[in-house]
């Protein structure tokens, strides 16, 4: 059997605190076929550990027993303590190192029961981090605080949630109806690292990673990007399958990258497949653009694009977002296409991607198959080396009458005089840090 995926949270609203210590858990639990299941509930008076283990418990509870289990928690308590701790805790008669009883035993100990003849991998998550799975457990477990409940949510996409729930509140009503209706999909900058980058068959170890545009409308953002699609003609039926996004600010990389991929809801043939190794498998359980338009359109918006023959992925993209209603993109969006820079660069030379990186001797990297992220990262590269000449010194509007009067006269080849207005670089530092270890020690 495929791999389940469980996300797992604990909330406590006053940690064991006397008449402040309502507690929920929180469940999403993702099935290899694309269905999605919650849970959530909770105790009137608990502690924080008391409900990652509570979570930990109704995931296992909640999904087959033959079928592999991968579970993230963000609780080091309950990692730990299930991987590391407690064989000993049990071979001492539950009890501590320092003798005295392990705190949460029965739940300790019906977890572990839980555990026998399972096929169980444990990892943890940074909390509160944007990842959509553990987000959606931290939504689900502060719900919990409240109410019990339970819902599917088949992959087709027709809501057949089956609630148990038993509401205090209006407001928590209101909770629960928004996340339904909402799509799974969230802001999230992590990639999964169980992913082993394998597209040629179904993978469901691949997380979309759909950072929040925190810096749009920095100056100087730009966003390298490249698409994936099913063929040649955005007016015939061909869609887009992945995109990949590497964001700069001031020419510098921010560390910020999008990237997805997209069920077309088509079937790719199998000359298409061989350009980029995207397989009809590998796509059918990955979210269709629709669910996932409104998280791509909100990072691309009032931002420079630059992409290597840009008509191509921009046709692809507006007839994408508008599908969607989104009908403003190409409007709000700025494009730089690089193969023109380099026709005029380089006049009558061959100018791909491939060419570029051979002739200026940047992004040397297996490209096999033209992933779009993998492309996107190769032509930051390609356009930081195709522009490099393009120095900014950073001058501020008081500075620069300045600078422009010392400078008049100057000949071409004497700089010296403008060396203070250089920005230092942290990478220089490093290699001349580097070089006299090497050389002078």
């Amino acid at each position: 059997m495929e791999t389940i995926i469980a996300y797992t949270d604990g909330a406590c609203k006053g940690n064991g605190k006397q008449g402040a210590s309502a507690g929920g858990y929180g469940v999403h639990v993702q099935f290899a076929n694309g269905d999605v299941q919650n849970f959530w509930g909770g105790e009137a008076d608990t502690t924080n550990n008391r409900m990652e283990l509570m979570a930990a418990i109704v995931a296992l509870q909640n999904t087959p027993q033959d079928a592999p289990l991968q579970l993230w928690t963000d609780s080091g308590y309950v990692k730990d303590g299930i991987t590391k701790w407690i064989a000993n805790w049990k071979s001492r008669g539950w009890k501590k190192a320092d003798g005295k009883p392990v705190l949460n035993q029965q739940l300790w100990q019906q977890l572990d029961t839980l555990c026998q003849n399972r096929s169980i991998d444990w990892q943890w998550i940074k909390g509160h981090a944007g990842h959509a799975g553990n987000e959606m457990a931290d939504k689900l477990a502060n719900l919990g605080v409240h109410e019990t409940g339970h819902e599917l949510i088949p992959a087709d996409g027709t809501n057949a949630a089956m609630p148990t729930s038993q509401s205090t509140t209006n407001q928590t009503n209101m909770e629960k109806t928004t996340m339904q209706s909402t799509s799974q999909y969230t802001h999230n900058n992590e990639q999964n690292p169980a992913y082993d980058g394998d597209t040629s068959r179904k993978n469901p170890d691949f997380w979309p990673v759909l950072p929040a545009p925190n810096l749009r409308g920095a100056p100087e953002r730009q966003l390298i990007m490249d698409t994936e699609t099913t063929g040649f003609n955005d007016q015939s039926g061909d869609r887009i399958v992945e995109v990949g996004i590497v964001e700069m600010v001031g020419r510098k990389f921010t560390g910020n990258k999008l990237h997805v991929y997209i069920n077309p809801e088509i079937t790719m043939d199998d000359e298409v497949i061989r350009v980029h190794g995207i397989s009809n498998e590998f796509v059918s359980d990955k979210p269709k653009f629709a669910e996932v338009a409104e998280l791509i359109y909100e990072f691309m918006v009032d931002s420079e694009i630059i992409a290597h023959n840009a008509g191509f992925d921009m046709r692809f993209l507006k007839m994408e977002f508008d599908r969607v209603g989104l009908t403003d993109f190409s409007d709000r969006v700025t494009v730089t296409d690089t193969l023109a820079l380099a026709k005029q660069m380089y006049p009558g030379q061959k100018n791909s991607l491939d060419a570029l990186v051979k002739r200026l001797d940047v992004g040397k990297k297996d490209r096999t198959f033209h992933g779009a992220l993998l492309d996107s990262e190769i032509l930051a590269e390609v356009y930081l080396a195709m522009t490099g000449g393009q120095i900014n010194l950073a001058i501020d509007e008081e500075q620069s009458a300045t600078v422009e009067q010392n400078t008049q006269g100057l000949h071409f080849a004497n700089l010296s005089q403008l060396a203070s207005l250089l920005n230092t670089s942290a990478s220089d530092h490093q290699a001349d840090a580097l070089w006299r270890e090497k050389t002078l020690k």
